[in-house]
């Protein structure tokens, strides 16, 4: 299988929390959403335990591209810890994108086949 990790910005704890509750539910789905209180490596790689129904993925293969995210995109990383560290009424969360490219592939023909 292969796989997509992505840094997609800041948002409120209750925005995430309620977004999940909604939308994370299928074991199925193609993609998942991480989200930590810290921008670092190792707070998204324990953050993978929090996941609701838990697709069954390749979760190494997983680990291994956040690493090259890490690794080849610090300007977005640090962009992510910045935004973290704006002060706020509330908690705040960064959210990390994981997609299964061949299951997104699969819903998009899906589309198709009507």
């Amino acid at each position: 299988m292969s796989y997509s990790f992505d840094l997609l910005g800041v948002t409120p704890l209750i925005n995430f929390f309620e977004y999940q509750q909604k939308n994370e539910q299928d074991p199925y789905r193609p993609k998942t959403y991480i989200g930590s209180y810290n921008c670092t490596l190792d707070s998204f790689i324990d953050a993978m335990d929090m996941i609701p129904k838990k697709p069954e993925w390749d979760w190494d293969q997983v680990v291994e591209k956040m690493v090259q995210f890490w690794v080849r995109h610090e300007d977005r990383v640090r962009a992510c810890e910045d935004d973290l560290n704006v002060d706020s009424d509330e908690p705040q969360l960064v959210i990390a994108r994981v997609v299964n490219i061949e299951a997104l592939r699969d819903n998009f023909e899906l589309l198709f086949d009507v």
